[in-house]
This record gives C-alpha cells, structure tokens and sequence, in this order.
C-alpha cells in the first residue's frame, strides 16, 4: 500500500521521501544503539574496531569535502564523483564505517536488542546503498567503471 502511494508521487518527490525515510531510520537505528548501550568500547579489540571505523569514517569525510556532503542518498548538483582516498579502494566508506563503529558496540555490549537494532541498521544501509548506486549510475557516466574497478564496502571482497 504505501509503495502504491509512493509510485504515484512526482519522481522528484518519490526521491526526496525515499531518501529522507532512510535516513530517519537510519538516525533512529543509531539512537537506539545509543540508548541501550555504552557508545564506547570497553575491550581493546572492540575499541580497535570502533577506532578503525572512526578512523576510516573521518577518512572518507576528509575526502568528500564538506562542500559536497550529505547524509541523504541524493546527489548534489555540481557534485563530482570522488574516486580517491578510501573511495579508490571502496565505493561506500561512509557506511562501511558506520557499520564497524556500530558493530563494536553490538559486540561489546551484546544483547538481543542491539541485535535487532543493529541488523535493521545494516537493512537500512544495504537499501540506502543499492538507491544511490543507482543514482549515481543515472547521474555520472563513468560510475559503470567505477564499479567494476571497486568493491562496495570491504576492499577485495565486497
């Protein structure tokens, strides 16, 4: 039903609210981590990983540029395509950053609600990822090769 409603908006506005809706899960996902847990890492090796995702998370910001950031899957007018930094190795460092970051916490702080929490996240992520891939192969002409020459999330593997 509301993917009827949906279909029957503007494209323009289909998008809008498609990518607002991802993020407003997104967001929430990442409340609820916050609510039921300690955001910070307690055991060394969930420390590295949320640092490794910090780290790469920062990475990937620095990159973008401020100028050309945005949190929606949406491509901004005028925006280049970034294919270096850790964009040479992955195509999505950003979320594959989010997902370390939130995967220590998951595992230092386990319980079945981040569980449950955390795996709407990495839905979320995977939907929002698979949107603006396609976006980004309607807007620039070379994103076709730059897949082919990149993994999604995990260098040399996904």
């Amino acid at each position: 039903m509301i993917h009827e409603i949906l279909m029957r908006l503007p494209i323009s506005t289909r998008h809008s609210f498609r990518s607002y809706l991802l993020v407003l899960i997104q967001l929430l996902c990442l409340g609820g981590m916050v609510i039921t847990g300690p955001v910070f890492a307690s055991r060394a090796i969930y420390v590295g990983l949320e640092l490794l995702g910090i780290a790469l998370g920062i990475w990937a910001l620095v990159t973008m540029t401020v100028r050309n950031l945005t949190i929606l899957p949406d491509i901004r007018a005028g925006s280049p395509l970034v294919t270096h930094g850790p964009y040479r190795y992955i195509r999505h460092p950003m979320y594959t950053a989010l997902g370390l970051l939130t995967l220590a916490l998951l595992l230092d702080a386990f319980s079945m609600e981040r569980l449950i929490i955390w795996g709407i996240l990495v839905g979320d992520l995977w939907i929002k990822l698979n949107y603006e891939e396609q976006l980004l192969i309607r807007h620039f002409g070379e994103y076709k090769d730059y897949q082919r020459q990149t993994k999604r999330l995990i260098p040399f593997i996904l």
